[in-house]
């Protein structure tokens, strides 16, 4: 084993000391949680880090080699966490209006002979593409072997019907990486660069290595010996899985998909990034798919991120937006089948030894009183429910007593409201006033809510019994 360049490799573990950790996390649960991975898995090496509030919080790292520990500056190969990447730029191009999510992907790059599939179907792997470009296997061999789309693709690459299925296709994001240049202009990496590395600072992320940075192994399944992995330049397939990046780097990502950032995505974008796109292939439990991003339940918990492998490496990076936790794991192995697991392990660590802490309660800045005065119950029937007033003139609905229907109601520029969650997501939810001014009832999605149990009648379509509401002997 050798070490030049900055390339992580070597004899026997160095762990890290959990100085400077917060309060509860000195007794070095994350390290070593992190040390038993390293161990039990056989990583040459592998680096870690927590991030909340905005900010990296805890890091740490174990190597084989003898004084040549990786930290959150050292590169490794992140696979097909580079799918999200790609997936924030075509985001960018349907925020912009260069091109609707359910537009065919003819529309922009035509020629390729995968039919009628459309962007978002692209995004979310169910346009029925295969998941691999045909042999030689393109994960170990230089992208000059697929010079064009017809040599990602091969003769037969649509496999299943479009929309009716999620299957994970390699190729799907070449095609979108080939969608993002001829809507852009310029190459795909210029424009991942430019768009979104640069106004995150991801200053250490980029498609070839820069040092320090590790070096890929194969770790012998059956002896304690490794040899190195080829590290090939992936050309048109590089939108699925190029990417080189740190810890620190990908802790500033996870911040991105949980928050947004006006300079790349808004909120609104990245919170659809993480929505469920597409039922999850049988047997795969609670496992789904956004659009780019890689869904999740762990240890009750709601995860969003990816993984990602190419030979030589494996990473991971999984996000609790209700904890405001996010982990990376990074390791530089062929092999590693538990780095999805650690990464949910020390988000669930983090969030369990240190709370979420709620914001101070502040008063809202100002209050519409006509919006006021919707707040408070009001009957589907005879199931009540709440309304509440949120900030930006938005509104929540709930249920009173048990589950059921709610969602989050967003303002729209005619004044009537939209759902942005559940089951009233996308409906519009509207008050229906008298010819007085008065609020007779509110109408969501043709369903009527009014103040008092199917009342007043005149609201309700059908009509009420006459004699009203009566005893068991009346």
């Amino acid at each position: 084993a050798h070490h030049s360049h900055g390339r992580t490799t070597g004899k026997r573990p160095h762990p890290r000391s959990c100085r400077n950790q917060p309060a509860r996390l000195r007794n070095c649960a994350p390290e070593s949680r992190v040390a038993l991975e390293q161990a039990e898995g056989r990583a040459p090496s592998l680096v870690a880090a927590v991030a909340r509030e905005g900010r990296m919080v805890w890091t740490g790292s174990r190597s084989c080699g003898d004084g040549h520990v990786p930290d959150t500056d050292t590169q490794y190969r992140i696979g097909s966490i580079t799918k999200t990447f790609t997936a924030v730029l075509v985001l960018r191009l349907r925020d912009e209006g260069l091109l609707a999510l359910d537009d065919p992907l003819e529309k922009h790059l035509p020629g390729t002979g995968v039919g009628g599939v459309t962007v978002a179907q692209l995004l979310n792997h169910s346009a029925g593409l295969a998941a691999e470009s045909p042999a030689p296997w393109w994960e170990r061999t230089p992208g000059a072997v697929r010079p064009g789309l017809a040599d990602v693709l091969g003769e037969g690459p649509v496999l299943h019907p479009a929309g009716r299925r999620h299957h994970y296709s390699n190729p799907g994001y070449t095609l979108l990486g080939s969608l993002v240049e001829a809507v852009r202009g310029v190459s795909w990496e210029e424009a991942l660069r430019r768009e979104v590395l640069e106004p995150l600072s991801m200053t250490r992320t980029s498609a070839r290595p820069v040092a320090p940075y590790a070096e890929g192994w194969a770790v012998h399944p059956w002896a304690d010996v490794m040899m190195p992995e080829p590290m090939e330049d992936l050309g048109l397939m590089a939108p699925a899985g190029q990417l080189w990046s740190t810890a620190a780097d990908l802790c500033r990502f996870a911040v991105f998909l949980a928050e947004g950032d006006e300079r790349v995505l808004s909120a609104a974008s990245v919170e659809e990034l993480r929505t469920p796109a597409v039922a999850p292939e049988p047997g795969q439990g609670d496992a789904g798919y956004g659009l780019g991003v890689q869904l999740a339940r762990q240890k009750g918990r709601d995860l969003a991120g990816h993984t990602g492998s190419l030979p030589g490496f494996v990473a991971c990076l999984w996000m609790s937006v209700e904890d405001d936790v996010a982990a990376v794991v990074l390791a530089n192995a062929t092999s590693f089948p538990g780095i999805g697991a650690v990464a949910a392990d020390l988000v669930a660590i983090v969030a369990e030894a240190e709370p979420r802490i709620p914001e101070s309660w502040r008063p809202l800045p100002e209050v519409d009183r006509t919006l006021l005065a919707l707040t408070g119950p009001w009957y589907w029937g005879t199931q009540a429910v709440a309304v509440k007033l949120t900030a930006e003139r938005g509104l929540e609905l709930h249920p009173l007593r048990g589950g059921g229907r709610g969602s989050r109601f967003v303002v729209r520029a005619d004044g009537e409201w939209t759902g942005l969650d559940g089951y009233y997501a996308g409906e519009v939810l509207r008050v229906v006033r008298r010819p007085d001014g008065s609020v007779s009832h509110l109408d969501l999605g043709s369903f009527v809510f009014t103040r008092e149990p199917y009342g007043p009648v005149d609201a309700i379509p059908g009509g009420v019994d006459k004699e009203g509401w009566r005893g068991l002997g009346e």
